[in-house]
């Protein structure tokens, strides 16, 4: 398939730009595998993270649930179904929407989050979320540099009883994170910057491989 071979394209041209991430090529490959039978079986991706981590779930966000580096036509079946329903706006709807992969980043519903930080415990916000949202073959991923933050320790506990892989973004030692996870990216730096910085292009890559497998053709 002519998709697979641009995956191998892919993870090459990361580990030439990150040469140190050749320490994690193996991993990312299984994450990769996570999550493609994630999306194959019409699952989704929640997202869990802190400060920089935070932003960074946002980030893989905005790459999967829109184009990234391909236009991702829709299904000529939802096109045609827009335009049948609306014959105003349908066919500008069908030109100018784009498919995504279904993800979502548990910061970013203030009012729930504050209700439950305030009437039980914030700590377990993202947890609350994974109960809710998390559905079997779903996935978690975990953001945290340390591999220890306790609200994301929390949210990988419910995932798991709720037959959800979970997939850790972490450096370090990797922590309770790279324990707990079914795959572990641990990236090899020890300053949370540091690892930030390496955190990045590693989701670019596996965002970049999901949009290859399910838009490769668009």
């Amino acid at each position: 398939m002519e998709y697979k071979k641009r995956q191998l394209e892919i993870v090459g041209e990361l580990v030439n730009r990150y040469p140190v991430l050749e320490a994690v090529r193996e991993k990312l490959w299984e994450a990769y595998q996570v999550l493609e039978a994630c999306y194959a079986h019409g699952n989704k991706l929640l997202i869990a993270g802190n400060g920089g981590s935070c932003a960074d779930a946002e980030h893989i966000v905005g790459e999967l649930m829109k184009g990234f580096v391909k236009r991702r036509e829709l299904p000529k079946e939802l096109q045609e179904s827009l335009r049948a329903k609306d014959e105003e706006n349908g066919a500008f709807l069908a030109a100018s929407l784009q498919g995504g992969l279904p993800a979502i980043a548990l910061n970013g519903h203030p009012g729930l989050s504050t209700a439950f930080a305030n009437d039980v415990n914030a700590d377990m916000v993202y947890a609350q979320q994974v109960c809710g949202y998390g559905l079997p073959g779903d996935v978690l991923l975990g953001i945290s540099t340390s591999g220890n933050a306790q609200n994301v320790d929390y949210a990988v506990t419910v995932a798991k009883a709720k037959s959800m892989p979970v997939i850790g973004l972490t450096g370090k030692d990797g922590g309770k994170l790279a324990r707990r996870a079914d795959v572990a990216i641990v990236v090899p730096e020890n300053e949370t910057f540091k690892i930030q910085e390496l955190h990045l292009p590693v989701y670019h890559a596996l965002c970049l491989l999901l949009e290859e497998r399910f838009f490769g053709e668009a």
